[in-house]
Parts: C-alpha cells; sequence; structure tokens
C-alpha cells in the first residue's frame, strides 16, 4: 500500500510539474513571440543566447526533472521538452522567423 501511495504521490508532481514546465515555455514562448530572439537558437548569435539562457535553463531543468519522475514510474520521455528542443538551431535563410515561430506554437499550445 506504501508504495502504491508513493507512485500516486509521485504521479501528481509529475502532472504539477509538467503543468509547471507548460506555464514556462508559454511565458518563454510570449517573450519570443513579441520580437526577442534567441530561444530557438536560429541565428547563433551570442547576445541573442545571453538573453534566452535563463529561459532555457529554467525549461531543461523542469524537463529534466520531469524526465526523472517519468522514469520512476515507467513512462516515455517527457515528448512536449523533446520537440521544442528538435526546433532548436540553425535553419535555412529562407525558414520563418523565431517570432512567426513562436506565435505558431502559442497557437498550437493554445495560449
Amino acid at each position: 500500500m506504501a508504495r502504491a501511495d508513493r507512485l500516486e504521490r509521485l504521479e501528481a508532481q509529475r502532472e504539477e510539474a509538467e503543468a509547471e514546465y507548460r506555464d514556462a515555455l508559454i511565458a518563454a514562448l510570449r517573450v519570443t513571440a513579441a520580437g526577442q530572439w534567441g530561444l530557438f537558437d536560429h541565428q547563433q548569435d551570442r547576445h541573442a543566447r545571453a538573453k534566452a539562457a535563463p529561459m532555457l535553463a529554467e525549461l531543461n531543468e523542469l524537463a529534466e526533472t520531469i524526465n526523472d519522475m517519468r522514469e520512476k514510474l515507467g513512462m516515455e520521455e517527457f515528448d512536449l521538452h523533446a520537440e521544442f528542443l528538435s526546433q532548436r538551431g540553425p535553419v535555412r535563410s529562407d525558414a520563418v522567423g523565431e517570432p512567426k515561430k513562436a506565435a505558431a506554437w502559442l497557437q498550437r499550445l493554445g495560449a
């Protein structure tokens, strides 16, 4: 019974952490949609990276915590963070800019 209680508490903590991650991602996306580059690291500019670093650090820390909980619960990796990470990095010169990309993500997340 104690194990079941621990797993139930861990599941509740995971759900709370995933909601916190989603809120942090939405906040970061809003900043980017407003015109601050760096979240998606498309230009690989050190000043933009420095501005986005605190947001990325928070997201990565939350995702690490969530993935640890998911592993203990026998669940797969947190896919929202994995998908976000897959969208970061260099892109072709004709690709959509970070603010437009962030706006599309916000729309997709319903924010």
